[in-house]
Order: structure tokens, then C-alpha cells, then sequence
């Protein structure tokens, strides 16, 4: 139980929410899939997508992105219309590639319902929608009290309450905590001004943060320590075509990347050095006389770095190539995620 593990202020539930809604309607970020302070619920696809953007990626670098597949898919139907390989491209550069697909996914299933449910229980039932996010279009979306919890909130309310339990353990603590503060009257707004508050200095909570009074907000929330990131190591292909095309394919649908377009490369291994070109040649997608190119593309996905080494040759046989010969004035119009652009620019500066 909560109450046997952190620590509780004197306001009610009910004072804490007050406040925290009458410092909402005077600092509320101005956002643009939200709607102001008070009024209306925004709308659901708007919600929606923000919140599937938002994961592990910052609102500054969402914002462009909502804006331009806003214009590009006014609705969920337009949205679930489209290419799922002009989703993906759209997508490229805001990483965990798995959202994309599941927003595509989701877009079909919304659109064949005709409406957004408006429940949290049927909001999960659909792709890529779990707990966060349903309960966050529920409430924001729909008015319902749902407990919403994001990383800002986790921080709020761990200092809030001095819970000191580290990350991920203390989840089911501060869940309680939030669905027990979380008022029936204007939940959207509440949810959004506590996630507003994980990031302000002039908090109206501070008389009743504990973790404040006890001198121990700055180390919290407490997360359980990560292991050190391993390095793998790869070697990419810049395969080209006579008259300038360069090869590319698509990757799995399941795994890392899934579904995205790719320079084709070798596995990517841990624990053993630099491949060697004709070690490196065996997994090439085609015969040709490959070049080392001087330096390393570097990338850091969530739970590894990357080092790949790229080597060019022109193809022997294009006509028998593993993947797509795609033109190079068409190549940023690909579904690339941010490694294999990485890998484009460093091609592009070094092969010719």
C-alpha cells in the first residue's frame, strides 16, 4: 500500500488538484495538439498521435513532425489510408520504428470502429496502445478520470511523496499515488498540468513535497542502475549502379528497424573488431570491387552503440542484386531510419 511506503502531505486530494489546475490555467504550455485550459477536449486524433509521438522523444522534436502528418493525414482515416511505407518515411528520424507500424496499425483499426472508443479498457484493446497512452486519450480526449503517468509525473510525484523505492519497482506506488489524486472534475487538464509540472521550477505543490522537506528532491525519482551499453560492430555496403543508383532493401518487419528501408550491411556483432572487407564481402548483396571509405558512422540505440564501417564498389551484375536500385536524387525520399542516414551522408562524402 502507499500509505506504508512514502510519506503523505496534510492537503487532501482535492486541495492538491485545485491548485495544481489553478496553476495550470496560468502557465499551461501552449501546445499544438492541446486544447486551452478549460475548454473543450481536444480532439482524439490529435491526442492520440502526440502521445504515440511523444514516447522516449521530446516535445520540441515532436512538434514538427504532429504539424507535418497533420497536413499530410487531417484525420485517422486519411492516416489509415495511406502507404504504410509513406508513414514510415514520414516517421524516419523519430526513432523506435515499432510506433510507426503500430500507428499505422491502430489508424486501420480506429478507422473501420468509425470513432475512437473512448474507454481506457478499449483504447488497449487496440495496436500499440498500452497503458500510458490509453489512459492519457481517455482523459485528455475524453474527460475520464483516468491515472496517467508519464516520466514527468513518475518525478513529480516520487518527491511529492519522498518515494524512494527506485524505478521500475516503485511503478505500482506512484500509479496508486496518481489515481488517488486524479479529481473526476477536468481530469484532461490535471493530467496535462501534472506533466507540465515535472519540468517547472515554481511548483505549487512545493509546501507539501516531502522529498523537499527532507532535502533529497534532486536524487529522486531513484532509478535501478543500468547496465553499461555493449559496442557491435558492422560493415555497410555502398553498392552502385553505373548510372548513379544505389542499392537499398527493406528490412524485416519484426526486430530493430522493422520494416524500414536499409543500406544493406553485415550482421552487427559485439566483442570482436572492425570487419575486414573480404571477410565483410561474404554478406554483401552483390559482386564488386569493394573500397574501404576512410571513418565510422556512430549511432546509440536504446540498449547498444553502433560502429559501422562503410565500403563502396560499383556492381558487377545489378541486374542480379539482393534489393532496390534507387535513384540518388530519390534517396532522402526513402524510409530510412536516422542510422542508415547516417550512413547515406557518409557515403555521399567520402565515395565520390
Amino acid at each position: 500500500m502507499y500509505d506504508m511506503v512514502c510519506a503523505m502531505p496534510q492537503a487532501s486530494p482535492a486541495d492538491l488538484a485545485s491548485r495544481l489546475l489553478d496553476w495550470y490555467d496560468r502557465n499551461a504550455r501552449a501546445l499544438p495538439w492541446r486544447s486551452p485550459p478549460g475548454a473543450p477536449p481536444a480532439n482524439p486524433y490529435h491526442v492520440w498521435l502526440s502521445e504515440v509521438m511523444l514516447q522516449q522523444t521530446t516535445v520540441q522534436a515532436v512538434a514538427p513532425y504532429f504539424l507535418a502528418f497533420l497536413k499530410r493525414w487531417p484525420t485517422v482515416q486519411d492516416l489509415a489510408a495511406a502507404p504504410l511505407d509513406d508513414v514510415l518515411a514520414a516517421w524516419a528520424g523519430l526513432g523506435y520504428y515499432a510506433r510507426a507500424r503500430n500507428l499505422h496499425k491502430c489508424a486501420q483499426a480506429v478507422a473501420a470502429l468509425g470513432r475512437f472508443p473512448e474507454t481506457e479498457d478499449e483504447l488497449r484493446a487496440l495496436p500499440g496502445i498500452g497503458d500510458y497512452t490509453a489512459a492519457a486519450v481517455a482523459s485528455i480526449a475524453f474527460g475520464r478520470p483516468a491515472a496517467v503517468m508519464d516520466g514527468n509525473i513518475e518525478r513529480v510525484l516520487s518527491r511529492m511523496f519522498a518515494v524512494t523505492e527506485p524505478l521500475p519497482g516503485s511503478k505500482p506506488t506512484l500509479k496508486a499515488l496518481a489515481a488517488k489524486l486524479t479529481p473526476d472534475h477536468r481530469p484532461g487538464d490535471y493530467a496535462q498540468a501534472a506533466m507540465d509540472l515535472g519540468a517547472c521550477v515554481l511548483c505549487p505543490w512545493r509546501p507539501d513535497c516531502e522529498a523537499s522537506h527532507q532535502g533529497i528532491a534532486e536524487s529522486l525519482p531513484a532509478k535501478t542502475p543500468k547496465p553499461e551499453r555493449p559496442t557491435r560492430r558492422g560493415t555497410a555496403f555502398w553498392a552502385m549502379r553505373k548510372d548513379g543508383a544505389v542499392l537499398i532493401r527493406r528490412r524485416p518487419d519484426k526486430g530493430l528497424l522493422g520494416g524500414m528501408m536499409e543500406v544493406p550491411s553485415t550482421p552487427w556483432r559485439e566483442d570482436l573488431g572492425a570487419w575486414e572487407i573480404a571477410e565483410a564481402a561474404a554478406h554483401a548483396p552483390a559482386q564488386a570491387d569493394w573500397r574501404a571509405l576512410p571513418g565510422l558512422v556512430s549511432h546509440t540505440f536504446t540498449h547498444f552503440h553502433l560502429e559501422i564501417n562503410v565500403i563502396a564498389g560499383l556492381v558487377r551484375k545489378p541486374e542480379l542484386a539482393l534489393g532496390y536500385w534507387c535513384p540518388l536524387d530519390e534517396i532522402k525520399t526513402q524510409a530510412l531510419p536516422t542510422i542508415m542516414r547516417k550512413i547515406v551522408r557518409h557515403a555521399l562524402s567520402k565515395a565520390y
